[in-house]
């Protein structure tokens, strides 16, 4: 079975906002509901997921993950069957400084031709309900359980630790 562990970045400036990612290639060019992901990705039996979530970000993003605590997410089963593990940190990132590692794929397929592209195409902060509707549905549980750890919105819309 599949595995991958992720983290989602999160800042509280007024409501809670959440960095998600968008996946490079042809497949996803003109998908965008329900296409965004938190930077994770696959590790095997030989690794922590703690450790692979760290350099998940770090190959998608293009910049070290945030010092900080780790809020635990748990665990969803996506609907391809792969099993994800989450964490969430505080901080920040520049969207536009997104340098994203690559990958190369035969498109369109069976041409023969091979091209470059990148694993990430974008970046972008996204508040909870919007974050739900880019996020694979797979993934949806992560917003809930990280809204669920900072504790209650005040009249605001500032969120608040328990």
């Amino acid at each position: 079975m599949k595995r991958s562990a992720g983290l989602m970045l999160f800042r509280c400036r007024g409501p809670i906002e959440v960095l998600l990612v968008h996946p490079g290639g042809p497949f996803w060019a003109r998908r965008d509901t329900h296409a965004w992901s938190i930077p994770k990705g696959e590790y095997g039996a030989d690794e922590d997921p703690e450790t692979a979530a760290r350099r998940e970000f770090a190959e998608e993003l293009g910049s070290p993950v945030p010092e900080g605590p780790w809020i635990d997410l748990g665990e969803v089963r996506q609907p391809s069957g792969k099993l994800v593990q989450a964490w969430a940190v505080e901080g920040n990132f520049d969207p536009t400084s997104l340098v994203s590692n690559t990958f190369s794929l035969e498109w369109p397929r069976g041409s023969g031709r091979t091209h470059e592209y990148p694993e990430v195409d974008r970046a972008a902060w996204f508040d909870a309900a919007t974050a739900r509707s880019k996020l694979h549905n797979g993934q949806v549980p992560f917003v809930d359980t990280l809204i669920s750890a900072l504790g209650p919105i005040d009249q605001n819309g500032e969120q608040h630790a328990p």
